[in-house]
């Protein structure tokens, strides 16, 4: 049994290190509405080496990150393709709908990932009954789809295909890293296939708060007042900017380790009767609950009492996630949670309060 909880319900759980604490304490600050905080200048300039673009502009997260993004390149009455479990579409609270007017088509893919298959023959006719197709956004890492990343073969042929039709392309980048690291493909080139790419910083990278929004000087420079539009214009940023920073010189080829993590975690499981389990891509693992022992809510109840924290992402699916405060010291003691849940049994319980639907967000 856990001594202390082990919470794997996503990456965003995690907790500033003493090193990033240090670096928002001693971090210079300025007013960020008027382009003079420099921290968070420094950390657009390195956005821009790093993802390979002429601008970006710093956000609070990365729901609002995408949603500038969106803005950026629809106007209301417009529609973007989407993968069916894209969470611009379904963890987003309707912002494309509420925010921008702008409808989502969402297109059935292969774990999470889109290609010029499902894609072909969906953009809308020029007809005044019809929506205008504005948009296709990617997901890279999939979240719903377990953690798979874009091959760049793929990312060229949705790339050139899109540009051909007018389109604009818009990546969901929050584990844009772990696709980085898990594919071999540098940031840059990851985002030479987009106009706009969003990256969190509060996931994988371990920040408090904190996304950014990259593309061309014409599409950043309205980003920004979009931005201030939303409601997200920032003042004195630059000690949450300063641990994207810290994070960006000091966490991003340790997501390895998660990526590790979740393999270990996944060999386990698999070992176990009544479970089984999806080959994890990078720092998502699947699993599934068999049907006559309860519902994955129940089982994440009980595993709470356990000391471990998973989420339940469907009736019989569940979602646990590694990062940077799950260390590889801890799976044995998450399996020997789960082994101890399974045998108590778990049938009667109420599910696990964040159940709430089909999908599990974050």
């Amino acid at each position: 049994m856990a001594s202390s909880p082990i919470d794997m319900r996503s990456d965003t759980v995690t907790r500033p290190t003493p090193g990033m604490r240090a670096a928002i304490a001693q971090a210079e600050v300025g007013d960020d509405m008027n382009a003079e905080d420099p921290t968070v200048n420094r950390l657009e300039r390195m956005c821009c080496e790093i993802f390979g673009k002429e601008a970006a502009v710093y956000a609070s997260s990365g729901t609002q990150s995408n949603q500038m993004g969106v803005r950026v390149h629809c106007l209301p009455g417009d529609e973007l393709l989407i993968e069916t479990g894209g969470h611009i579409a379904n963890f987003e609270a309707g912002a494309p709908a509420a925010l921008s007017g702008v409808t989502c088509r969402l297109i059935e893919g292969t774990n999470g990932l889109l290609d010029l298959p499902q894609l072909e023959g969906k953009i809308r006719a020029d007809n005044q009954h019809l929506t205008i197709t504005r948009l296709v956004c990617l997901e890279n890492t999939t979240n719903l789809g377990g953690g798979f990343f874009y091959s760049r073969e793929a990312l060229a042929r949705i790339s050139r295909w899109a540009w051909a039709h007018g389109l604009k392309m818009h990546l969901d980048g929050a584990r844009l890293f772990n696709a980085s690291v898990a594919s071999g493909l540098s940031p840059a080139e990851i985002c030479s296939h987009f106009d706009t790419v969003s990256v969190c910083f509060s996931k994988g990278l371990g920040c408090p708060m904190g996304s950014v929004l990259v593309g061309n000087q014409a599409d950043i420079a309205k980003a920004r007042r979009i931005r201030k539009l939303f409601g997200g214009a920032l003042r004195q940023a630059g000690m949450m900017a300063a641990s994207a920073v810290y994070a960006l010189e000091n966490n991003v080829e340790r997501l390895r380790e998660d990526h590790d993590n979740a393999r270990l975690l996944a060999d386990g499981i698999a070992k176990i009767p009544g479970l089984s389990v999806e080959k994890p891509i990078t720092n998502l693992v699947y699993l599934s609950v068999a049907p006559e022992l309860g519902n994955a809510g129940q089982f994440a109840m009980q595993l709470r009492k356990h000391g471990i924290m998973i989420s339940a992402s469907g009736k019989q699916r569940l979602r646990a996630c590694t990062h940077l405060d799950v260390s590889a010291a801890q799976i044995p003691l998450v399996l020997q949670g789960m082994q101890a849940a399974l045998k108590e049994g778990f049938r009667d319980l109420p599910s696990s309060p964040e159940y709430s639907g089909p999908y599990s967000r974050g």
